[in-house]
């Protein structure tokens, strides 16, 4: 019941910051007050506010509180592993999505095999997604969903977040992915739909895996290179030798 309240908690610190109702270079009430304010413990109250400092949203400093950290709200954390459209609610952008393809596939499509050859012969649903921002194409995701554990993939789901879809309706839990940044050509179909000026194009592929160590979904994520960015917050954590 503690760890579900600090979740709720640190929700709505966080939608509070996202808003600017704690600013950056701010720093949030004491403890004592957000004890008060939620009707909270200082074990609920602390886990919550760990959960911020983790995520890089504030700093902790020791006798005086926690300071709002000021992050670029409007770049695209490719560290972490969320679904687009919870970005979307998070960082207020006005971005679409436009399913370009759904089907299920017997083997792995050509252009995943260079990225992922060992699931070269397994089953698996086939989804392409345009995202847009601002009325400009922004990112082109391509995604395998392994067969099983995803066994079925209704076209609602994939039109509004299939990380929704998996977590709630399928009960799966989600955990952890790995990712590697490059640049590449892409052929004349991804260059009209990104509308580059040519044929290279920043390419996020991605492994990502349930709380189980599950391999569920390969993702190849086409970014324009004008709009792309990478910022990463590491905090550094200490290991005894």
């Amino acid at each position: 019941m503690t760890q579900s309240k600090a979740r709720v908690i640190a929700q709505d610190l966080v939608d509070k910051i996202k808003h600017q109702q704690y600013k950056p270079g701010e720093y949030l009430p004491s403890e004592h007050q957000l004890m008060d304010l939620y009707g909270s413990s200082r074990e609920t109250i602390r886990k919550a506010l760990n959960s911020l400092n983790d995520l890089g949203l504030i700093q902790k400093i020791r006798g005086k509180g926690s300071i709002v950290l000021n992050l670029d709200r409007y770049t695209f954390p490719i560290s972490g592993i969320s679904s687009f459209a919870e970005l979307n609610n998070q960082l207020g952008l006005k971005a679409e999505t436009k399913v370009l393809l759904l089907q299920k596939e017997d083997k792995l499509p050509i252009q995943f095999i260079k990225y992922f050859p060992e699931e070269e012969n397994t089953t698996g649903f086939h989804l392409e997604r345009l995202r847009s921002i601002n009325g400009e194409a922004d990112v082109l995701d391509c995604d395998y969903l392994l067969s099983p554990p995803i066994n079925k993939l209704p076209i609602e789901a994939a039109e509004t977040s299939i990380y929704n879809y998996l977590e709630n309706d399928q009960k799966l839990e989600i955990s952890y992915a790995t990712k590697e940044i490059s640049v590449c050509q892409v052929d004349e179909r991804i260059q009209n739909l990104l509308q580059l000026d040519n044929n290279m194009a920043v390419l996020v592929a991605s492994r990502n895996y349930l709380a189980d160590t599950t391999k569920f979904e390969l993702t190849l994520s086409y970014h324009r290179p004008d709009k792309f960015k990478f910022v990463d917050f590491a905090r550094r954590k200490k290991i005894k030798l």
